[in-house]
């Protein structure tokens, strides 16, 4: 739960911090003249900002419309003048409104001055107190007891900014353990005010977080629960050979893996909840291309993916078409005509907007008939994906139903579909589908005895980062990073295969603030629900993966490719 701590400080006393969700509210009180003000020094004492004004008239008010949805809303009023007069003028002032003493959900707790346990009792139902001391008392006492506090900077002298130190660790979890053995409440008052120290508190068994900023802290622990994932899917690692180096074989086949939506983050998030490494992580060369669209500071995944598919940049949403609309050859139109098979693998729908680029012309990603038409006419020589129901029965492509069969079928031009629609993601169910079908479609390719392009997508890196799912993004990661296993291992064992590994773009503004990599839990945070224009990696492997590194435009991947498999 969430304490206002000093909320007469803020620009909208009580209200403010009742509709931030608080749970919580302090205010420091003096008695002068027989009236209970509210300042944080005398000095700074009004007229107008009386106890009554600032609080009780608004908690009455805010009965009265109900509008208080809190379970349960704790006034700590924070005594700064003579304890047992000051808190007899509180009780006087509290009695006259009934409507709020009635109200079992509303609490005064007093803090600050305060009388002796032992006059605890003498006080009436609706005042309790925040008792500072670990000191047991007796049972009547107790009751009367509705928080513990104590003072944080007594125990560690931390300052909100990455962890305690390891001496303050256990001293400080040591003091909130024995605080709520206790049986109440427990806060600590002058703790450091920022989300790694929410963060903290929150996780170690604080009850209330004390907070200048109650609308930002009650947003950030509210939501902490559903950011916070703890993964328990793992991608084995596969150590590369490195043996392309010193034999120099010519590009034969290229394997292009596109993680739609993974930035460095979610990359950063598969390879700590992978207990610290991906297979991605055991490569060497690294580039970072940067991604505007044609039109717009942030690309989408049509102008992303057809930036890679035909080496030009275009507008957001079109497919394979430059930024006046016309119809641009895409690089498995290109290598076909050199004798190459071609191949897309996506836990999209196949009319998807990554997919779709490397095989059909459309000005809009949302033409999905017109785009399914395209495919029909492609020069591809395998897919896998999603959405059949999109795709009508009379192609060109045999169907096999089965993943096994994949590798050892001999058609000329071969389909599996994954479902009738959407893939199901890692967490609903998918396992270890995609790296299965990239195994087999690659066997396909290779048992065709020509060089090959296969472009592979995990698709479903985008879907966490548009919902703000940290699992989502974890998982499928951490899903095409076996992938890429497949993807590498392959390679070693057919020299003259180029692997190179990106993304589109970046989703949701991702970032990792916490986490712990011994159990594999990881908190995310977002800024956005959409692209981000951030630097994306670019990760290579095998002959010619020394071009991919350095800093370069994204269109610039397809011109890298060409140049790999020798052809302008």
């Amino acid at each position: 739960m969430i304490h206002s701590h000093n909320d007469y400080e803020q620009k909208v006393p009580f209200w403010y911090a009742l509709g931030s969700g608080a749970n919580s509210i302090e205010a420091d009180v003096f008695l002068e003249n027989k009236k209970l003000f509210v300042a944080h020094n005398q000095k700074d004492i009004t007229k107008e900002r009386t106890f009554e004004n600032l609080y009780l008239n608004p908690i009455e008010k805010a009965l009265e419309m109900n509008m208080i949805n809190q379970e349960s809303l704790q006034i700590l009023i924070d005594i700064k003048t003579d304890a047992k007069t000051t808190l007899n003028q509180i009780v006087k002032s509290i009695q006259k409104y009934p409507k709020i003493t009635a109200q079992k959900k509303i609490s005064f707790v007093i803090s600050g001055n305060q009388p002796k346990p032992e006059d605890y009792n003498s006080y009436p139902d609706f005042i309790s107190f925040d008792y500072q001391k670990l000191e047991n008392l007796t049972e009547d006492q107790w009751k009367k007891v509705a928080l513990l506090s104590l003072s944080f900077p007594q125990y560690s002298k931390w300052n909100g900014k990455g962890g305690l130190t390891e001496d303050d660790l256990p001293k400080v979890t040591e003091v909130i353990k024995k605080a709520k053995s206790l049986g109440k409440p427990f806060r600590f008052w002058a703790i450091p005010d920022g989300k790694t120290s929410w963060e903290f508190f929150a996780h170690n068994g604080v009850d209330f977080i004390n907070t200048d900023h109650p609308k930002e802290c009650v947003e950030y622990v509210n939501s902490l629960e559903k950011r916070t994932f703890k993964n328990n899917i793992f991608s084995e690692i596969y150590q590369p050979k490195f043996s392309y180096l010193k034999k120099k074989s010519p590009v034969k086949n290229v394997i292009l893996l596109i993680g739609d939506g993974n930035g460095l983050s979610q990359i950063s998030s598969s390879v700590l909840a992978n207990k610290g490494q991906l297979t991605l992580t055991q490569l060497k060369n690294i580039g970072l291309i940067k991604t505007t669209a044609a039109d717009n500071f942030t690309t989408d995944s049509a102008a992303g993916a057809t930036a890679f598919a035909t080496g030009k940049k275009t507008k957001n949403r079109f497919i394979g078409v430059d930024a006046e609309g016309k119809k641009t050859q895409n690089i498995t139109e290109i290598l076909s005509e050199k004798g190459f098979n071609t191949g897309v693998i996506t836990t999209d729908e196949i009319v998807g907007a990554t997919p779709s680029a490397f095989y059909a012309h459309q000005k809009d990603r949302g033409m999905e008939k017109e785009i399914a038409e395209d495919l029909l006419t492609s020069k591809l020589t395998f897919f896998a994906s999603g959405g059949k129901s999109k795709i009508s029965t009379n192609h060109q492509f045999s169907v096999v139903n089965q993943l096994e069969e994949i590798g050892i079928n001999k058609a000329d031009k071969l389909v599996y579909f994954m479902s009738e629609n959407g893939v199901p993601q890692v967490l609903k169910g998918r396992d270890n589908l995609l790296s299965n079908v990239v195994e087999n479609g690659l066997n396909f390719l290779k048992n065709k005895k020509k060089p090959f392009f296969m472009m592979i997508e995990g698709a479903q890196i985008d879907s966490g980062g548009h919902s703000n799912n940290v699992g989502t993004i974890v998982t499928e990661g951490i899903d095409f990073d076996r992938a890429i296993t497949k993807a590498i291992q392959f390679a070693d064992q057919n020299p003259g295969t180029l692997v190179v590994i990106t993304a589109d773009h970046e989703t949701g503004g991702f970032s990792i603030p916490h986490g712990d990599m011994k159990t594999s839990n990881i908190e995310g945070d977002f800024t956005t629900d959409d692209h981000s224009a951030t630097l994306i990696p670019v990760f290579s492997y095998g002959s010619g993966s020394e071009n991919f590194t350095g800093v370069y435009e994204n269109n610039e991947i397809f011109h890298k490719i060409l140049k790999a498999v020798k052809l302008k």
